[in-house]
């Protein structure tokens, strides 16, 4: 891990959301597969979700979803990776 992630996964707001038991999630520059990896979450990491956006559709272990999670500047994670406890946005939309 980056110590760029490790400040990410310390800092945040002040709810943060855990990665699917099992996974190490790749954090993407932009909200779809088609962006660059910038990074990898550990196993057992959680999330803050400054706020979701559209993009690519993904399946993971939370069903398949077209939102992606803002975690941090340029920081983007796919939400089906992400339990949030829901199937919908539940943050603030990106824009």
């Amino acid at each position: 891990m980056t110590s760029e992630s490790a400040e990410t996964l310390a800092s945040g707001s002040t709810h943060r959301y855990p990665v699917a038991p099992g996974c190490e999630l790749n954090v993407r520059s932009g909200p779809g597969t088609g962006y660059s990896i910038v990074d990898v979450l550990p196993l057992g990491a959680t999330v803050p979700l400054n706020c979701q956006t559209s993009g690519t559709r993904v399946t993971g272990p939370y069903g398949t979803s077209n939102i992606w999670d803002n975690i941090g500047n340029g920081r983007f994670v796919a939400d089906a990776y992400v339990k949030t406890g829901s199937d919908g946005y539940v943050a603030p939309r990106c824009g």
